[in-house]
């Protein structure tokens, strides 16, 4: 593929000899880029201004990572460890060259406040490109009927909503009626699917008995209730018939939900994080505390569990790989608020993984052929772009795009040291892993980000990206069989009962 762009001057950026992956194919060709764009992709393009010699790599899209927890203030009050600069900055290392990250609000607070304060703070440090996803958490007649129809011709084409928590979650009728404005405003509804009041139950009676170490987490948050959650989450999407997406996906039962769900038509969709596939429930029973640097909701499985994401992952099930990115650091500002004596419902929740997310899968998927490039490509990058608004302008190695390019040396191999990582956590889940293939070089609209193990650009120089509408919401197409809602349909205003 050439354009005439190419006879406008040279390339201030050529990467030669190369492979290239796709979520479609790979070819051996040149990428020639002008303005920070791919202009050009052919064998033979003569050299750029920055000429870069890729034998023996493949150059594979910039990962987009579209769920991560960045400098947010979470329901219980905490303040994670990474902020836009720091957080930015290791999923660049990673060969993450896109974040969507959470704008919390929380229930006392203004909508347009929540988005002002997180845009200034990731415009003044964020060195990669970024967007957000609104956290819901007061769905009152002005979010639904202005704050939301405002963000989303803004550019912030997706929320996040949750099941469980105090302080976050949503009822059922609560849930009906995002879906319907979300339907409405063509935004796509991501969920935390946990049911409450198990988990809830669980925890007081493990508490009474005085079973408070961080293992007990894992038997709270039992997986039956993310797969009741799971399958309530998909009848209410059924019934307002608006595409909903769940989110970090664990337990095997869930994911047979959601793919029996997708069989029968369901506009359902679903996403999966490293921890689901590396790490294991028993990891949080350790000595002391320690068990706390592996707890996150919903908690990792057994391998049973951990081959089922897999064969989600294989089979289209699950079409999205995040990190779900939730730095706290191992002490009184994160996971242990009352040092030794906090209890398993008191530590903050959540694992790191923002720069680990694509050397793991790269790692333990593509070099050991669980999944092809094309897969790992679809599942890191261009299904991200497709499901959150973001195509086609990232998500894939096409002339048009932004050149958004990671060069993976596949002979690289890396002993995972926490101290190596460049996010402000202190530790790693997945210490002393040896992992073969890694980005050693990462474009980012033509800039290099990543050169010999350091930082080539300043804090402040990635962009906000305002997306446009999710593909699923261009493909929806209302069920004509769903008589109640197709009165509600082009509410404009879900409390005038017009």
């Amino acid at each position: 593929m050439a354009t005439s762009k190419q006879d406008s001057g040279p390339f201030d950026l050529t990467i030669r000899n190369g492979r290239i992956g796709n979520a479609d194919g790979t070819r051996f060709a040149d990428i020639g880029v002008r303005d920070g764009v791919i202009v050009a992709i052919e064998q033979g393009l003569p050299a750029g201004k920055e000429d870069v010699d890729a034998t023996g790599l493949w150059l594979l899209p910039g990962g987009i990572d579209s769920h991560t927890h960045i400098e947010q203030l979470s329901g219980m009050g905490v303040m994670c460890a990474d902020d836009f600069y720091s957080g930015t900055v290791a999923a660049a290392f990673g060969g993450t060259t896109t974040i969507l990250s959470f704008c919390a609000q929380h229930r006392q607070d203004r909508i347009p406040d929540v988005l002002a304060d997180y845009a200034q703070r990731a415009k003044e440090k964020a060195v990669i490109d970024y967007g957000f996803h609104l956290i819901l958490a007061n769905p009152d007649e002005q979010a639904l009927v202005h704050d939301l129809p405002r963000i989303i011709k803004d550019g912030i084409t997706s929320l996040k909503v949750y099941m469980t928590y105090d302080k976050l979650k949503l009822d059922d009728y609560q849930l009906l009626d995002v879906l319907a404005v979300a339907g409405e405003q063509s935004a796509m509804v991501m969920l935390h699917a946990e049911n409450h009041d198990m988990i809830r139950w669980i925890a007081k009676r493990l508490l009474e008995r005085g079973h408070a170490a961080p293992k007990y987490h894992t038997i709270a948050h039992d997986a039956l209730a993310e797969s009741e959650a799971t399958n309530r989450a998909i009848a209410l999407s059924r019934l307002v018939d608006v595409p909903v997406l769940i989110v970090h996906v664990a337990g095997e039962e869930t994911v047979d939900i959601i793919r029996k769900a997708q069989q029968l038509g369901a506009k359902v969709f679903a996403e999966s994080c490293p921890q689901y596939l590396f790490l294991e429930a028993s990891d949080a029973d350790k000595l002391g505390m320690e068990g706390a640097k592996f707890c996150c909701s919903p908690p990792p499985g057994d391998k049973a569990s951990q081959e089922a994401v897999w064969a989600g992952f294989k089979d289209g099930t699950l079409s999205v790989y995040s990190s779900d990115h939730a730095p706290y650091r191992f002490d009184a500002s994160g996971k242990l608020p009352k040092g030794d004596a906090t209890t398993f419902k008191e530590m903050a929740n959540g694992v790191p993984g923002i720069e680990l997310r694509l050397p793991l899968l790269f790692s333990e998927g593509v070099m050991k052929g669980r999944l092809s490039i094309e897969e790992f490509v679809a599942l890191t990058a261009t299904n991200h772009a497709r499901m959150y608004g973001l195509a086609p302008r990232k998500g894939a190695i096409a002339v048009g795009a932004d050149a958004d390019v990671a060069l993976w040396d596949p002979a690289c191999k890396v002993v995972v040291d926490a101290a190596m990582l460049h996010d402000r956590v202190g530790y790693t889940p997945y210490e002393g892993r040896e992992l073969q293939g890694w980005p050693v070089r990462v474009y980012s609209r033509g800039r290099c980000v990543v050169k010999d193990k350091e930082l080539q650009v300043e804090r402040g120089s990635g962009q906000f990206i305002a997306r446009t509408r999710p593909e699923p919401m261009i493909d929806r197409k209302p069920s004509a069989g769903r008589g109640l809602f197709s009165g509600l349909v082009g509410l404009k205003n879900p409390f005038s009962g017009k």
